[in-house]
C-alpha cells in the first residue's frame, strides 16, 4: 500500500500541474486596488515544469499574490526561458526584477565562502545544512552577496537531494571515473570536486545533457533522483552509482536594488514564504527520493551500484585545498561545533 501512494505522490508532482502555461498568468488571489502600486518578480529556473521545485514556486506566487492583494504578482519561468543562470545573474545584478534558483558554488563566484555550501560531503543531511543556514557565519555571507554584489538571498533552503553518478558504465571507485566525461554546471566548486573524484567534468545546462549523452559528448553526469526522473535521464543512461557527493541546496536570489523597492511588509511576506515553501518541498523532495529511484529501476531497467563512498570522500576532500577553502570550512565547523 506505500508503495502504491508513494507512485501516486510522484504522478501528481510530475503531472498534476502540466497544464500550467509555460508563462502563467497572474495567480488568483486577491483583486489589487485601482491605485495601488503593483510589483511584478520574474523567477527564472532550468528545472522543468515538472520537477517539485518548481511546482512549489507557483504555490510561493499564489500565496504571495494573496497576501498582498494582488499587488506583488509573482510570475514563473521554468525550463530557462528567461536565458541561461549567468545571463540572469547578470540581469538580477542590473536591478531586472528577476530570480535566479542558484547554489553556492556559483554564489561562491562572488563571495568565494558560499562555494562550502556545496562542498562534497560537506554535511550529512538536509537539516546539518539549515544548521549552516541558522548561522552566524551565513549571515555574513548573505549580507556581503548584498552589499558588494547587488544580490538579496530571499531563501537558501530549496533542497533537491544528494547528487550521484548516472554512466552507462558500472562505477564502484573514483578509478573507475578516469576517463568518463560527466556533465556538472561550470562553477568551481562542481567542476574541481568531479576532477578530484577521477572523471573529466564538461560544463553544460542541464538541458543539453540528455541529449549530449546520446550523441556522445559526454559519458554521463552527477545529478539528484528529482531531476533525473523529470528529465528521463535514465532513457540515455544504464547506471547510477549511488555517491552521494554532494546535497544540492538551492537558493533563490534576487536583486537588491529591486528588493529595497518594496514596501516593508512585502520585503517581509516575500522573504517569510520563500523559506517557508524551500523547506516544505525539500521534505516532499526528501520523502519522494527512494520512490524515483524504484520507478528508475522497476520501470526503467536501470541499475544502481553501491560505490565505495569512502573512496569518493577521501578523494574529494582535496577540492577544499584546490580552492582554498579549508580555512573557511574549519570556522564554519567550529561555530557549528562539527
Amino acid at each position: 500500500m506505500k508503495k502504491v501512494l508513494s507512485a501516486v505522490l510522484v504522478l501528481v508532482f510530475v503531472f498534476g500541474f502540466t497544464a500550467c502555461d509555460n508563462q502563467p498568468a497572474a495567480p488568483t488571489g486577491g483583486t489589487p486596488a485601482a491605485t495601488a502600486q503593483t510589483f511584478t518578480l520574474n523567477m527564472h529556473t532550468q528545472q522543468n515544469e515538472a520537477h517539485p521545485i518548481v511546482q512549489g514556486f507557483y504555490r510561493v506566487a499564489d500565496v504571495v499574490y494573496e497576501r498582498t492583494n494582488g499587488q506583488l504578482v509573482i510570475q514563473v519561468f521554468p525550463s530557462a526561458q528567461l536565458g541561461s543562470d549567468d545571463e540572469v545573474i547578470e540581469q538580477i545584478r542590473m536591478g531586472v526584477p528577476n530570480t535566479v534558483l542558484t547554489d553556492g558554488s556559483a554564489m561562491g563566484s562572488f563571495v568565494p565562502e558560499f562555494a562550502l555550501l556545496l562542498a562534497p560531503y560537506i554535511a550529512d543531511s538536509y537539516d546539518d545544512m539549515l544548521e549552516v543556514l541558522a548561522s552566524d557565519t551565513f549571515g555574513v555571507w548573505a549580507d556581503r552577496l548584498a552589499d558588494e554584489f547587488g544580490m538579496r538571498v530571499l531563501s537558501f533552503n530549496w533542497y533537491d537531494g544528494q547528487r550521484h553518478f548516472m554512466t552507462n558504465v558500472p562505477i564502484y571507485e573514483p578509478s573507475d571515473l578516469n576517463g568518463i566525461r560527466i556533465r556538472t554546471p561550470g562553477s568551481a566548486m562542481f567542476q574541481e570536486s568531479i576532477r578530484a573524484m577521477g572523471a573529466t567534468p564538461v560544463a553544460m545546462p542541464f538541458g543539453e545533457t540528455y541529449p549530449a549523452i546520446q550523441q556522445g559528448a559526454v559519458d554521463g553526469l552527477e545529478v539528484q533522483l528529482s531531476s533525473a526522473y523529470t528529465a528521463s535521464i535514465y532513457e540515455v543512461t544504464r547506471y547510477m552509482a549511488r555517491t552521494g557527493h554532494f546535497h544540492l541546496l538551492n537558493g533563490v536570489v534576487a536583486s537588491e536594488t529591486w528588493f529595497r523597492s518594496l514596501p516593508a511588509e512585502f520585503q517581509e511576506i516575500l522573504v517569510e514564504e520563500m523559506a517557508r515553501h524551500g523547506e516544505e518541498v525539500a521534505r516532499e523532495v526528501i520523502s519522494m527520493a527512494d520512490e524515483f529511484e524504484r520507478l528508475m529501476v522497476e520501470n526503467h531497467g536501470l541499475t544502481v551500484t553501491e560505490p565505495n563512498v569512502e573512496a569518493f570522500r577521501e578523494a574529494a576532500s582535496a577540492v577544499f585545498g584546490i580552492l582554498n577553502l579549508e580555512e573557511a570550512r574549519d570556522q564554519l565547523f567550529a561555530e557549528l561545533g562539527w
